[in-house]
């Protein structure tokens, strides 16, 4: 018969997760944002709604800037622009997305950048400033056309989100302008949209045009 085994167990290996020896601590944050989210994912919310809100509040900036409100016009720009970007995040997260809400949010963008432009270039109609009323025309008409250019090489099948101002760089630069339009950036922020929208559709071309000539494998 054999004696009781005295030796000492080995230590036990410790978890990298849990220094120490400690059990991790929980992220209150992470959590209240999961439930945030799970919450707005059982409700009746739906992408539509978001989409609509965003447009509804970009409209109400352009009325703003009309009105030569051009700080808080910029502000609820900025919060109308945010909701445009979260109704597709939201819409993959929570599964309501629809083929013909895509649609609509593609839709109600172009018209909210058409509309907050039309606004911009009423006050420099009234301050007889010609040449910035051509740059919103040519910044309106250029970001129409990036956002077409896209849409047709995806109908050919080729990938066309190159360039370097999409909508998210062409918000910030007109909200730029918008917030810091009483220390006279409004102008340059219009030319400055103007010209990169256009040099961001002769990318998109010359990329569908390489793509396309590139042998089928």
């Amino acid at each position: 018969m054999s004696g009781a085994d005295t030796r000492t167990p080995p230590p036990p290996t410790p978890d990298p997760a849990r220094p120490n020896g400690r059990p991790p601590r929980p992220r209150p944050s992470g959590n209240r944002l999961e439930a945030l989210r799970d919450r707005l994912i059982a409700s009746r919310l739906t992408p539509n709604q978001i989409s609509m809100a965003g447009f509804t509040l970009n409209v109400i900036a352009a009325v703003l800037v009309w009105e030569h409100e051009f700080f808080i016009g910029g502000v609820v720009f900025i919060v109308g622009s945010i909701c445009d970007t979260l109704d597709g995040g939201y819409s993959r997260m929570s599964g309501k997305g629809t083929p013909f809400g895509a649609f609509l949010d593609s839709t109600l963008d172009r018209i909210v950048e058409g509309i907050v432009l039309t606004a911009v270039a009423t006050t420099f109609t009234e301050r007889g400033d010609e040449l910035a009323v051509a740059a919103v025309v040519v910044a309106v008409m250029s970001s129409l056309v990036v956002s077409y250019t896209r849409a047709r090489a995806e109908a050919l099948g080729v990938e066309c989100k190159v360039g370097i101002a999409d909508r998210l760089v062409r918000v910030v630069i007109l909200s730029a302008g918008l917030v810091f339009a009483d220390l006279g950036l409004l102008e340059p922020a219009v030319y400055v949209l103007a010209a990169l929208s256009t040099i961001t559709v002769v990318q998109r071309i010359l990329h569908v045009k390489r793509q396309l000539a590139q042998p089928a494998v």
